[in-house]
């Protein structure tokens, strides 16, 4: 399958991609892509010594699902944020355990202050 025939969607099976690339897959413009680089952090495609963004297979999947999120479940860029941060912390429990245990001590802290 070459890459200009690729259906919108579809990941080809390759280590890299070049924005035009990615924006060719997911169905948007490079400028969103970029500024989708800034609103969501997990989005950290390597840089070549020239400055050209290679994303990963896992970057794609990424901004296919931030697509979805936006464009078709209709969600703010804050929103989906949270939404992707939330379901981080489910896709790690040890995460979640150890913001647990920070709250609970935060809240004896604050009992010994009040």
């Amino acid at each position: 399958m070459t890459n200009q025939g690729a259906a919108r969607g579809q990941i080809p099976d390759k280590l890299y991609f070049r924005i035009g690339e990615v924006s060719r897959i997911v169905g948007v413009p490079s400028s969103v892509l970029r500024y989708w680089e800034t609103e969501f952090p997990r989005i950290q495609p390597k840089r070549t010594s020239k400055g050209q963004r290679l994303y990963r297979k896992s970057d794609l999947e990424l901004i296919l699902e931030i697509k979805n999120l936006l464009y078709v479940k209709k969600f703010t860029i804050k929103g989906a944020r949270k939404y992707l941060a939330r379901r981080g912390l489910q896709q790690r429990p040890e995460f979640a355990d150890l913001l647990g245990e920070i709250k609970a001590e935060l809240e004896d802290l604050r009992k010994l202050v009040e």
